[in-house]
C-alpha cells in the first residue's frame, strides 16, 4: 500500500515477511513498543520502513537477553535518539559477539569440570565456583548495550568534530615506535581499541599482554583483536598487583586508566618492578582544561548538573609529573594537539548524557527540551559553533 511516495505494509504483511504473529505485533502496539506509522480510514495499522528498522532492533535486543521493558526504555530514551541503520546493526553485532564469547568461556569451564568428573564422582568446589562466577560475570547485557551507546556517543563527538583527524589511538600508537622484539604489557586494556585500530601497523615480532580487571572487557578485547598469530595474551589482573616477575617487559602502558586505580603509588611501584632496565612506562591522561566548555555549559544551565567525572582529579596532566616522580626519575610529558568546534546541539547532548555523572538523570522530558533550546542559542551566539578545549597527552617515564 502506498501513501504519497512511500510504501506501507499492513500488520498481516509484516507478519508474513518476518515470521512474527499478528498477535505479537498488536501487543507491541498496545504497550507502545512499536507503533505503526499511521492508521488508515478503516483503522488498519500501516507500517513504514522506519518501523521495520525498529522491529529489527527490538528482536536483536531480545536475542541479546533484554526483556521488553528494558528494550522499551532503550528505544524511547530521549537521550539516545534513533541512529542510522548501519550504526545500529554494528552495535548490535558487537554486543552479540561479546555474548557469544562469554558463552564460549562458560562452555570451556563446564568442559573442564566434566574432565575432572572422569576421575572422581564429584566436582571440586573451585570448579563449581568458577562456573557460577563465569555465568554471572558481565552478563547484564542490557547495561552493556547502554554502555555501548554511551561510548559511541563520546566517540562520535570526537570523530566528527576533532580538528586533529589522525585520531588519538593512532597518534598514541605511533609514540611507541617500531623497535623489534618488544614485550609490551597494557594495564586496563578495555576493549583493546589501541590495538584493534592499529592492527595493520603492529610489528610481528612484538609480544603483547593485555590485562583488565573486568573479564567482560577482556572478552571484548579478545573479540576485537581477533588474534590468529598468537601475538597477544589476555589476563585478568589488577594494576596494584601485577602477576609477572621482575623485569619482564620493555614497555608498560596505562592508557587513560591510572586515575581509576585506588592506590596509584602501589600501581606505579608494580609498573617499575616489571619493567626491564631502561624500560618505558606510558601513562596517558587529560589536563583540567580538557572539555571544560562542556562542563561550563551544563553548569550555566543548571548549577547542580555535572558532566565530567571527578575521578580525573586523581591523575591528570597538571599533577602527573609529581606523582610519577615518586617512582621514576626520567619523565617526559608529550601533549596531543587537538580541539573541537561543534555546530550541532544533538551530539553535545548525547555526550553530556553519556558520562557517569548526574547529567544523564537530570536531562529528561521538558528539561531536556529546554537544554536543547539553550544549546542552540549558544551555538547561534558563537556564530554557528561552540569551541571546546581538548588537552590530553601522556607521560613517558624511563626506568
Amino acid at each position: 500500500m502506498k501513501r504519497g511516495d512511500k510504501e506501507y505494509l499492513t500488520t498481516g504483511q509484516i507478519a508474513k515477511r518476518t515470521g512474527m504473529t499478528i498477535r505479537t505485533l498488536r501487543y507491541y502496539d498496545q504497550i507502545g513498543l512499536l507503533k505503526p506509522s499511521y492508521y488508515n480510514h478503516a483503522s488498519v495499522r500501516l507500517y513504514g520502513r522506519e518501523d521495520l528498522v525498529r522491529l529489527q532492533k527490538i528482536h536483536a535486543l531480545k536475542y541479546i537477553g533484554l526483556n521488553l521493558a528494558e528494550i522499551r526504555q532503550i528505544i524511547h530514551d530521549g537521550a539516545f535518539p534513533e541512529q542510522d541503520l548501519r550504526s545500529s546493526l554494528l552495535m548490535q553485532k558487537e554486543v552479540i559477539r561479546h555474548k557469544m564469547s562469554h558463552m564460549q568461556y562458560v562452555s570451556k569451564a563446564i568442559d573442564e569440570a566434566l574432565e575432572l568428573l572422569k576421575d572422581t564422582a564429584e566436582a571440586d568446589w573451585d570448579s563449581l565456583s568458577d562456573i557460577i562466577q563465569m555465568i554471572h560475570t558481565e552478563n547484564n547485557w542490557g547495561e552493556q548495550y547502554r554502555n555501548a551507546l554511551r561510548l559511541q556517543a563520546r566517540i562520535q563527538l570526537y570523530d566528527r568534530f576533532s580538528a586533529n583527524k589522525l585520531g588519538w589511538h593512532r597518534w598514541f600508537f605511533d609514540q611507541l615506535g617500531t623497535a623489534p622484539d618488544l614485550r609490551i604489557l597494557e594495564l586496563g586494556c578495555g576493549d583493546a581499541a589501541l590495538w584493534s585500530r592499529n592492527s595493520d601497523w603492529i610489528p610481528p615480532s612484538w609480544s603483547i599482554t593485555l590485562t583488565d580487571l573486568s573479564t567482560g572487557m577482556l572478552e571484548a578485547a579478545r573479540v576485537n583483536v581477533n588474534d590468529r598469530s598468537g601475538q597477544f595474551a589476555f589476563l585478568t589482573a589488577d594494576a596494584q598487583s601485577i602477576p609477572f616477575h621482575d623485569g619482564e617487559f620493555d614497555v608498560v602502558i596505562a592508557n587513560h586508566m591510572l586515575y581509576h586505580v585506588l592506590d596509584i603509588g602501589k600501581a606505579l611501584s608494580e609498573c617499575h618492578r616489571v619493567l626491564k632496565n631502561d624500560g618505558m612506562l606510558y601513562t596517558s591522561t587529560m589536563s583540567r582544561s580538557h572539555l571544560r566548555e562542556i562542563e561550563q555549559l551544563a553548569r550555566s544551565f543548571d548549577p547542580e548538573m555535572r558532566v565530567l567525572d571527578e575521578v580525573m582529579e586523581r591523575f591528570h596532566l597538571d599533577n602527573g609529573m609529581e606523582i610519577l616522580a615518586s617512582r621514576f626519575s626520567s619523565i617526559e610529558l608529550i601533549r596531543y594537539e587537538d580541539d573541537m568546534e561543534v555546530g550541532e546541539a544533538e551530539p553535545l547532548i548525547r555526550y553530556i548524557t553519556s558520562t557517569p555523572m548526574n547529567a544523564r538523570y537530570s536531562l529528561a522530558g521538558d528539561k531536556l527540551e529546554a537544554f536543547r533550546t539553550y544549546l542552540n542559542e549558544k551555538i547561534r551566539e558563537g556564530n554557528g559553533k561552540i569551541y571546546i578545549t581538548m588537552d590530553s597527552g601522556f607521560y613517558r617515564s624511563k626506568k
